[in-house]
């Protein structure tokens, strides 16, 4: 099975161009939103755009929830792809998405800048921001049922197909349909934390190491990972052996990435570790 990550940043067109990049890519499931799409129907998952919160949103595309990610998982080994295009707002979101999921890392990455223009990806923004619209790959009428009381248009868009039948035929269009929901949490602002929850975050997920003691946390976000965050910690560490310090500060690690993205739903792109300690040999 090959994995194809298709990413891009919120709202710049992904879900719209997803069915032709599937094509294209000879992609026979999309893996969009939390949900696994096959031949152009929802086979498993549930949609983020249907979460009341961004955060909500965020944990269900990531698939924190075990019981939908196996769901998904049990879909996919049935039927048993060759390939799926997988939909992030990073390269690392794509990667996560398959790790949880328990398929191959993805083979190839596609980014939005590859397939649509700069006017058309900003075109694409303005109608996220402004009007709070999001596309999902599936048509309508199969949508309706699992968006009841949502704002759901449809598009259209025509995929064409060189055709062989006959000598001179004409080339045949396949029309493909997508649908355009209003989610709950559009209508919010932006989402924000600052830096005293990251630190109470921080302190929260190393409560229980008592050979770790916290000075100081400050936060920023990414400039290079759209809903990243960056981490810088000055923290001290107990005395101990150097495999055991490593040990420890790798078990951290772990604890804080889970705890912030869990909680926040943004993505820990860096921690920059300031770390005291005394060595023993």
């Amino acid at each position: 099975m090959e994995v194809i990550a298709f990413t891009g940043p919120p709202g710049s067109g992904k879900s719209d161009r997803a069915l032709v990049v599937a094509y294209e890519n000879k992609a026979s499931c999309i893996i969009d939103d939390g949900i696994l799409i096959y031949h152009n129907r929802i086979a498993a998952g549930k949609s983020a755009k249907r979460e009341p919160s961004r955060l909500g949103a965020v944990r269900r595309a990531l698939f924190w929830d075990t019981l939908q990610a196996e769901d998904v998982r049990r879909k996919i080994e049935k039927i048993r792809p060759d390939r799926i295009l997988i939909l992030g707002t990073s390269d690392k979101m794509a990667q996560r998405i398959a790790n949880t999921l328990k398929l191959p890392a993805p083979s190839k990455y596609i980014h939005i800048e590859d397939v649509a223009r700069p006017e058309e990806i900003e075109q694409a923004q303005e109608a996220r921001n402004k009007d709070g619209k999001h596309v999902v790959p599936v048509p309508t009428m199969e949508l309706r049922p699992y968006f009841k009381g949502y704002l759901i248009d449809s598009l259209r868009f025509f995929r064409n197909r060189g055709s062989t039948k006959r000598k001179g035929s004409a080339r045949q269009k396949e029309r493909e349909e997508r649908s355009v929901v209003r989610p709950v949490f559009s209508y919010y602002g932006k989402l924000t934390f600052s830096n005293r929850v990251m630190e109470s975050l921080v302190r929260y997920s190393v409560n229980n190491m008592k050979k770790i003691k916290i000075y100081d946390v400050s936060s920023e976000r990414s400039t290079g990972q759209m809903n990243g965050i960056v981490l810088s910690i000055d923290l001290k560490v107990r005395q101990g052996t150097p495999q055991e310090i490593k040990k420890i500060i790798h078990t951290m690690r772990d604890k804080i990435q889970r705890e912030i993205e869990y909680t926040t739903g943004m993505s820990l792109e860096t921690i920059k570790l300031n770390i005291i300690t005394d060595v023993t040999r």
